[in-house]
């Protein structure tokens, strides 16, 4: 497995991933915006685009959907409960947040839930069922990696005050998270890497949800 990380894009610098898999294949963690340069970037690393995987709806991860699958063909995965997001601009927060230019994506979509196991090749994604920032939010983990979405950041969690978010989701969101076994490299929504354990150190919302687990 092989994660290249690309530029923020969005006006809100929002954070994308691109996962490869042996065989060359790929899936894109969210599809925040710019399709032209994260094509641009499949071809610099000579992967091919398969699949994009959404951890939640909101227009600055979802942005590039459309043109991607217009020029690649992919697959487009997103949780039930925020699928709506794909198609309705105020469910998004694009008019919230007066961003132009955002293309909905009326295509084909597969839906997943936590029991299910997402796969590409050799890879393998489990999906974890965090609400809080949306209702539909998740993580996907794979190996010894979790891409968390807006769910959890460095030293911080996505918001609760926008329409469909909700604190008490989230601190459950996060009692899971905290729950986990062993460390684990985690590539956020917004801003920098970090991993399970410096934020079980560190996270002052994580660290409230461990005081919940004694």
């Amino acid at each position: 497995m092989k994660i290249y990380q690309l530029k923020p894009l969005s006006i809100c610098d929002t954070n994308s991933y691109i996962v490869a898999s042996e065989q060359n294949n790929a899936v894109l963690i969210d599809a925040p915006d710019d399709a032209e340069y994260i094509l641009d970037q499949l071809d610099i690393f000579g992967v091919s685009l398969k699949k994009i995987f959404l951890t939640h709806g909101h227009f600055d991860h979802i942005g590039a959907v459309a043109d991607l699958v217009d020029e690649t063909g992919c697959e487009v995965y997103i949780h039930p409960l925020d699928k709506n997001k794909l198609t309705d601009n105020d469910e998004m927060l694009s008019v919230f947040f007066r961003a132009k230019g955002i293309r909905n994506y009326t295509g084909d979509v597969t839906l997943f839930t936590e029991n299910d196991i997402l796969t590409l090749d050799e890879l393998e994604f489990d999906v974890l069922e965090t609400p809080g920032h949306t209702k539909g939010s998740v993580c996907f983990i794979c190996g010894n990696v979790m891409f968390t979405g807006d769910t959890l950041f460095a030293r911080s969690i996505g918001r609760t005050d926008l329409p469909d978010g909700d604190i008490n989701a989230m601190m459950k969101s996060l009692i899971k998270i905290a729950d986990l076994g062993g460390n684990l490299t985690i590539y956020p929504g917004h801003m920098s890497p970090t991993t399970l354990d410096e934020e079980r150190k560190y996270n002052y919302y994580l660290q409230q949800a461990m005081r919940e687990l004694e």
